[in-house]
């Protein structure tokens, strides 16, 4: 039997499921990151996740994590170790990644920023710099070198802003965060007014910080895009080499099959 392998991408809002064979595809599934939750909840929804894949937890042969969330940690490790026998390997504690990391300190850089820098990194091995933009609970930019990461810059999430804004606005609608146009109009509905604020705000704060940094990175640059508003971003710029929803879990498979666990 051809064994698969588990990965858990642990974010504020939500835990991305990752499950692989060896040189296979990547299946997905996204599960909200509830620390309230005990164990044997988390434990028996990844029941439901493996028969919904048709796998039985016997087929596993490893489990990888990239964490930002330490109960969700703990969640995540008694979880797969009670209903799977497996012991999770976290990122880059239990398995450090091939990465140089250039930060002033090493250990203040979330592992989420690290392995998607890592999976940039692979995904464009012939150029000199790359970009990883994360759309999660917080946007950030994260620059590697050659083999070695930089480092990058945290900005305010898309989400997280609205929030933000809606808790100190009573009367703040329902909005997609969809656009039609190509370019920005002046909104004549504050739905419109807030789906145009955000999505070309963002889209601009994007380009003008590839842009900047760029210039500190003299030769050939790829940008790629990941997190949830990505494709919406995309939608309206052109400043993405490549989207992967799942770059994250992309990087801890990279990682499994590089490394040989």
């Amino acid at each position: 039997m051809t064994q698969s392998a588990l990965f858990f991408d642990i974010g504020n809002t939500n835990t991305k499921i990752g499950i692989s064979p060896r040189g296979g595809p990547l299946l997905s599934y996204v599960l909200p990151s509830n620390e309230r939750q005990t164990a044997d909840e988390f434990g028996l929804m990844l029941l439901q996740v493996l028969r919904h894949a048709g796998l039985a937890p016997e087929a596993l042969c490893c489990a990888l994590a990239s964490s930002v969330v330490p109960g969700m940690s703990l969640i995540v490790r008694r979880a797969c170790e009670r209903f799977l026998g497996l012991k999770t390997r976290f990122v880059p504690e239990d398995l450090p990644l091939p990465l140089e990391n250039l930060y002033a300190r090493p250990h203040e850089v979330g592992a989420d920023r690290l392995v998607g820098a890592y999976a940039a990194r692979r995904l464009f091995p012939d150029a000199s710099f790359v970009i990883a933009v994360d759309y999660g609970t917080a946007t950030t930019f994260d620059c590697v070198r050659g083999n070695a990461y930089l480092g990058g810059v945290i900005c305010p999430g898309v989400l997280s802003s609205l929030s933000a804004l809606a808790s100190g606005t009573a009367k703040l609608p329902r909005i997609s965060l969809a656009v039609e146009e190509s370019e920005p109009v002046p909104g004549r509905s504050t739905a419109t007014s807030l789906n145009h604020g955000f999505v070309f705000g963002f889209a601009a704060m994007t380009e003008g910080l590839i842009r900047r940094l760029s210039e500190g990175m003299p030769g050939p640059l790829s940008v790629v895009g990941t997190g949830g508003f990505a494709q919406a971003i995309a939608g309206v710029t052109d400043c993405f080499d490549a989207l992967r929803p799942d770059l994250l879990l992309e990087g801890l498979r990279l990682l499994y099959e590089e490394a040989g666990v």
